[in-house]
């Protein structure tokens, strides 16, 4: 499943329009799991509206391709979706069903959606995460300059064998390979950050990088000298 925040769930954007008052963060989630439910705490924030768009096929699991969709995990009609009941339990977010291939390739013409802040990858396969990376390749108004991404599918026990030559990190890799002005880079040290204990989500958690993005230089603290300690 690919959710963004657009089967990306809990996805952040923040709109850069100058004409908005509201801040705006969307959500983007794909095939694989069901979207969760909606947080009521997300509608509390002051001044900021949550989009959400969740893409799945509706059916399960498609055909695995090839060996790279690592097939001894998953297979045709696993997670299939019970689309009315999740519906009822939707408030805002957009369900959207159908082939990645087809729903995402006219998503931000069609939608319109503010920057895209964050995106959950959940596809399992590698050859759906292939197409669901091309998101990256749309029209800068529609991204942030750095969007956090989570990636589902890579982090597991010694029989999953999840590695770099098969599923989502092969995707990955290969996209960074082919887009010179574009890299999605884990976050270095993130598990450290604020004395948090290391979980498994830190090494699920990506950045994605537009180096080309007209807002990409521009700072994102106004903190410009650090102060001489007291004596």
């Amino acid at each position: 499943m690919l959710a963004f925040q657009a089967d990306m769930a809990g996805a952040l954007s923040f709109s850069t329009s100058k004409e908005s008052l509201t801040r705006r963060r969307v959500v983007v989630e794909t095939d694989g799991c069901p979207l969760r439910p909606e947080p009521d705490t997300a509608s509390e924030e002051p001044q900021v509206e949550v989009v959400v768009f969740g893409f799945d096929t509706g059916k399960g699991m498609p055909e695995p391709q090839d060996y790279r969709d690592m097939p001894y995990l998953w297979q045709s009609g696993y997670f299939a979706m019970d689309v009315p009941k999740l519906r009822a339990r939707l408030k805002s977010a957009r369900l959207i069903l159908g082939d990645v291939t087809e729903t995402l390739r006219n998503f931000a013409a069609q939608e319109n959606p503010p920057p895209i802040g964050f995106i959950a990858f959940d596809l399992d396969y590698y050859s759906s995460t292939v197409t669901a990376l091309k998101i990256f390749e749309t029209d800068h108004r529609y991204l942030l300059p750095r969007v956090a991404c989570y990636v589902d599918d890579m982090v597991g026990d010694i029989d999953w064998a999840y590695n770099e030559f098969t599923g989502e990190l092969l995707a990955i890799k290969e996209f960074n390979a082919g887009h010179e002005n574009i890299k999605i880079a884990p976050v270095s040290g993130l598990r450290f950050w604020g004395r948090r204990i290391p979980q498994t989500w830190h090494e699920q958690i990506f950045v994605a990088h537009l180096f080309t993005h007209p807002d990409y230089g521009k700072p994102i603290s106004e903190l410009t000298q650090i102060p001489l300690a007291a004596e």
